[in-house]
Formats: C-alpha cells, sequence, structure tokens
C-alpha cells in the first residue's frame, strides 16, 4: 500500500498492543508533533489506526508565584511586620509597618488589598491593627505556594491543592493552569495488516510554489490532502479595555452636550489642587495620609504671582462683605508643595484662573476624563488610583436644577435613569450634593458622583464673575451600575480577571 511518508513512519512505529502518544511517535519518527498529527487524523480516516484524546490540566508557578513562594506572600509579610510593631495590642502606623515589611512597588497594594481579606487585621485612617489569633501558617494560598514550588508542569490531579485555593492563586498571576490534548494512538487490525503486507512511501506535495506552475509539474505530482482538523495554535488579539471603551463613550456623550475637553498635569501644586479650592490647609484631606506627595522635585518653581495672593486673601479674609475665610495658618511653601492630583478639578482651576488656555467667557462648558490618586483603603468599590468625569459649566444664573437636570441627561445615556440627591459639605461648592444610583445586581444604592455650585470664595480669587456649576464622577462607578460588576478590583489591578473582560459584552 502506497502512502506518503510520515504516514509510513507513523504506522512503523505504531503499537496494536497498546497505545503510544503523539509526543511519543514524533520522537521515534523524528518528525515534528504537528506533522504526527496530521499523518494520524489521515491514517483514522482511512482506518488504519484509532486515536483516543484527553485532556490534561497542569500547574506551574508564575516569576511572582515563585518569589512569594520564596520571600512569603505579601499580606503575610505584612501582618508579621504589624505583630512586630506590637499592632495586635494598639494600632501602629500603616507606613511604619510597610516600611519594616520590606515590601516595595505593587507588592504594598497586593499587601493592603489582601491582609483585611485574609482576616490578619484591619486597616483605617492610615493605622493598621493585627488580629493576634490569625495564623499565617494555616494561610491556604501560602501553603499552596509551598506545594507548588519547584513542580513545573505538575498535573492537577497529583497536587494536593483544593480548586477553590488554586483558582484563587490563578485569578492573582500566581499560578497558570495549562489545558494540553494528549492524543494516543493504536494500530487497528488493518493497520498491522498493511504494514505486514508491505509499505510503499508515495511522494506528495504540501504546497504550490511558483516552481511547479512555471514547469507544468503540477499536472504530475500528487498533493497531500489538507486536515481541517489538525491542531492550530491559539491566538488571543489585543483589544481596548473595556474601561477605556465606556471612557471613550463618556467623552463622546459629553462633546455631544456641548462641551469641551480639558488637559493638564497629574502631578501639580497643592495649591492647583486645593487652595485655589478654597480648601483649607489644615484640611484632614491635605495630610500625607490622604495624598502622595513627590520626593523630588518636592515644590512647583512659579506661581501667578496676583492670584496667590488673592487666594491666600480669600482663605484668610474671607470674600465680600460677609466672608470672614478661615482664620487658620496659610503658607505658601505648602501651596507650592507637589502632589499626584486627587481630583481632576485641579484642571478646573487652571482653566477658570485663565492660565491654561486664557479667558474664558461664559457660556462655557469643559469637562476632562483623567486618573486621579487617593491614598484610599482598598475595597471592592475603592483603589488608589481611578478615573475621574470631571465637568463644569459657567453660565449666568445657574441653579441646582440645572446640575440635576445635567446629570438625568447625562445618565440616561447609559440607560440610568434612577439617580438619587442627597445634601453634602464641599469646602468649595454650596451648595452641594452626592449623586447615587442602583446597583443592578445588588440593588443598592451606590455613590456615583459629588457636585455642587462653586463658591464665591472659589471664583472672586480665580476671576470669575459669573455662576460656575461642577462636578466629579467616577468613571468605575459608572461602568458597575452599566454592567453589574460588584468589585470594581475585577476590572483593573492586579486581581483583574481577563477572561471576565474578553467576555464582557461591550453595551453603550
Amino acid at each position: 500500500m502506497q502512502l506518503p511518508e510520515s504516514q509510513v513512519a507513523v504506522v512503523e512505529a505504531a503499537s496494536a498492543d497498546e497505545t503510544t502518544a503523539v509526543d511519543a511517535l514524533a520522537a521515534a519518527t523524528d518528525l515534528p508533533p504537528e506533522t504526527v498529527t496530521g499523518a494520524v487524523f489521515e491514517l483514522e480516516e482511512d482506518g488504519l489506526v484509532v486515536v483516543k484524546e484527553r485532556v490534561d490540566e497542569t500547574s506551574r508557578l508564575t516569576d511572582e508565584g515563585e518569589t512569594y513562594a520564596d520571600d512569603g506572600l505579601p499580606e503575610v509579610r505584612l501582618y508579621e511586620a504589624a505583630l512586630e510593631a506590637g499592632a495586635d495590642d494598639d494600632p501602629a502606623s500603616m507606613g511604619r509597618v510597610i516600611g519594616a515589611s520590606g515590601l516595595e512597588g505593587s507588592q504594598v497594594d497586593i499587601a493592603l488589598s489582601n491582609y483585611a481579606r485574609k482576616g490578619y487585621g484591619a486597616i483605617d485612617s492610615g493605622e493598621l491593627t493585627a488580629d493576634p489569633d490569625a495564623d499565617p501558617a494555616a494561610d491556604a494560598e501560602a501553603n499552596a505556594l509551598e506545594e507548588l514550588a519547584g513542580t513545573d508542569d505538575t498535573p492537577l490531579e497529583v497536587v494536593d491543592v483544593d480548586g477553590e485555593t488554586m483558582g484563587g492563586l490563578e485569578r492573582r498571576g500566581l499560578v497558570e493552569i495549562a489545558e494540553t490534548t494528549v492524543r494516543e494512538v493504536r494500530l487497528t487490525e488493518r493497520g498491522v495488516t498493511v504494514r505486514t503486507d508491505g509499505l510503499e512511501r508515495s511522494e506528495t506535495v504540501g504546497q504550490v510554489t511558483p516552481e511547479l506552475l512555471t514547469s507544468g509539474e503540477w499536472e504530475d505530482v500528487e498533493f497531500a490532502e489538507y486536515n481541517v482538523e489538525a491542531d492550530a495554535e491559539q491566538v488571543k488579539g489585543g483589544r481596548v479595555h473595556i474601561l477605556r471603551q465606556t471612557a471613550d463613550r463618556v467623552k463622546d456623550v459629553l462633546v455631544g452636550m456641548g462641551f469641551q475637553e480639558m488637559e493638564g498635569p497629574h502631578v501639580d501644586a497643592d495649591f492647583w489642587i486645593n487652595d485655589c479650592l478654597f480648601m483649607p490647609q489644615d484640611h484632614p484631606a491635605r495630610t500625607h495620609w490622604d495624598r502622595f506627595a513627590l520626593e523630588e522635585p518636592t515644590h512647583i518653581d512659579e506661581l501667578p504671582e496676583g492670584l496667590v495672593e488673592r487666594v491666600e486673601r480669600a482663605h484668610r479674609e474671607g470674600v465680600g462683605d460677609d466672608g470672614e475665610g478661615y482664620h487658620s495658618p496659610w503658607d505658601e511653601d505648602f501651596a507650592r508643595a507637589l502632589a499626584l492630583r486627587g481630583h481632576t478639578t485641579s484642571l478646573s482651576t487652571r482653566y477658570l484662573s485663565g492660565e491654561q488656555i486664557g479667558e474664558i467667557e461664559p457660556p462655557a462648558r469643559f469637562f476632562s476624563v483623567e486618573k486621579v490618586y487617593r491614598n484610599d483603603t482598598l475595597d471592592p468599590t475603592h483603589l488608589l488610583e481611578f478615573f475621574q468625569i470631571e465637568g463644569w459649566v459657567m453660565a449666568e444664573d445657574l441653579s441646582v436644577r440645572d446640575l440635576m437636570g445635567t446629570f438625568e441627561e447625562f445618565y440616561a445615556r447609559f440607560g440610568i435613569t434612577d439617580i438619587e440627591f442627597k445634601p453634602h459639605y464641599n469646602p468649595y461648592t454650596e451648595p452641594s450634593f452626592e449623586l447615587f444610583g442602583t446597583h443592578p445586581t445588588t440593588g443598592e444604592l451606590v455613590e456615583i458622583g459629588n457636585s455642587g455650585i462653586f463658591r464665591e470664595e472659589m471664583l472672586e480669587p480665580l476671576g470669575v464673575e459669573c455662576d460656575v456649576m461642577a462636578w466629579g464622577l467616577a468613571l468605575e462607578r459608572l461602568l458597575m451600575l452599566m454592567y453589574g460588576f460588584e468589585d470594581i478590583r475585577d476590572i483593573h489591578g492586579t486581581l483583574c480577571d481577563l477572561e471576565l473582560l474578553r467576555e464582557t459584552e461591550v453595551t453603550y
């Protein structure tokens, strides 16, 4: 019987008494595994072999997992440092404990996000407590890493780790689970007969080349059959992140409502971030616990001199006949200190003052969808960095009714029509109110933004003589209401679920 050379090699190497894996046949025939796989399928069609398939799952630690297997999980190291600092008796400074733990970079965020979740203690207002009854030796993830260390590509059925723990390690990117299709081949009786009777190698051509066409040889050669069932490499293409898609949609909506986009620095002076907002310099939100200051450089070089004087006067004395100011310390050196912006209202103060693009005449509408940074405690609705939808409208005789109507129109574009409002206090707006939306899965009210009419004490130093209504909305919270996400960490960050992002249908 005449067969292509690859098929002859497989028939000669296969056994009728026991199955042989494709990889073993490839090694025996000195052929690539994909060539053997194609030959096996063709032989199966001719009834010469039987092919059995199974799916094997194997696990291996990632580089990050190997690091934690050697050094310990970040949350365990944080707990051990907290115990050393006496946090099991009295709350300890979070910064001091982190420094003592030796954690750096992203490991700090990972430790903080898992510390309370695993019951090691609590984090509140920059202080950390340790539960004396917590037992790191019973940490299932830590024990699993120790079990998996040095066992690359180990079959899951022989690993002494439960499925829930393994799934948690995989979501954290510490373990890779690989599925491999294993094909095993055995000769049929017909295959044995054909091999016994003798095999001849037939010459086949697998590709049409220019030489075959120009020479005319293509008319005389035998072409190999194309096997459409052969394995092909799985390629997952890149795509725009669902959060970025939503941000782009928000921009489209606001531009359609007549707004222009603002741009500005992520690192800015406290002057633009807080002082221009009539935020007193002794406000708790301006301490190092709630902001990320810069080590180098520490201060901005230039600020508009006249504006600095007007802002300082507003803080010290107030604005207008009835203004009193704060009667609290105000220091220009503190105002020049650089930090990562805690809100994009720093862009609004730059634009309203005329420093960014020149004087703006009313009526005017501006917005930004940019990242902000806050030293918050990580939980399902808070991150250390997130996107804020900043916006403001400058016009005569604006009212709360105008502001509420703007929100109702904006959120309706995303299918959200049950917005609720709650009175609130801000140092820079009066009146002020927070916005809430109903979570589509839990039914709970979720805070989605803050807003109000800018106070005269803020606008007068900036040189604005008419009303300005403004807001800061959370992009990630909007995403939660649109798609039903319950944990913001599922969509970005170290615990991001890539499969969820690949499979979530984008809706507008």
